[in-house]
């Protein structure tokens, strides 16, 4: 058990356990939500800009035949289109997981937690930024969405994150590891 707990970042606890050393091995998995956060967060920022820049007005641009292609999309609701009306409520949400996240992070003691909460983190945040910065307004902006699979929604790299992020907590929670580093055998 002590090897798996290694392996996948849960503190060790027993009657030789040093409660000093907790601090500093939980602010590291701080900065790593935060170092994977940001560069989520930056390259969704990046490619959103690129993509206003250079394929907003322009035709698709074909990347895998007809399986995949760059086209420049602006969406006011959530996943597939769905809600246009509820912007406002789409970026209380965010706003929402992202207090959460930061509150959660104060008792986070696992690496792999630290990544999945920082893509959410990071995610959430590009969406955020495009629903309070991009046009039509405050609170109401359209999120700029680009990859398009054949037969599926156009999306953006804060939501590939969000989805990933998801997964990885999913599969975290199956494995039984919890955010502070203990894993339960349920």
């Amino acid at each position: 058990m002590a090897e798996a707990e290694s392996i996948i970042g849960t503190p060790e606890v027993g009657d030789d356990a040093q409660p000093e050393s907790a601090a500093p091995r939980g602010r590291r998995r701080i900065v790593a939500l935060l170092v994977v956060a940001l560069l989520a967060y930056l390259l969704d920022f990046g490619s959103k800009m690129l993509v206003v820049a250079k394929l907003e007005h322009q035709p698709p641009i074909r990347i895998v035949g007809d399986l995949l292609k760059f086209e420049a999309i602006r969406n006011p609701g959530a996943a597939f289109g769905f809600g246009e009306a509820f912007t406002i409520i789409f970026t209380c949400i965010a706003a929402t997981v992202i207090i959460v996240i930061v509150r959660l992070a104060r008792k986070l003691y696992s690496l792999p937690w630290a990544i999945a909460l920082g893509l959410l983190l990071g995610g959430a945040l590009g969406n955020l930024t495009d629903r309070i910065f991009r046009s039509p307004g405050v609170f109401r902006g359209a999120v700029v969405d680009f990859i398009a699979p054949a037969h599926f929604a156009v999306f953006n790299l804060a939501d590939s994150a969000i989805v990933c992020g998801g997964i990885l907590i999913v599969l975290l929670s199956f494995r039984g590891l919890d955010p502070d580093g203990t894993v339960h055998k349920d």
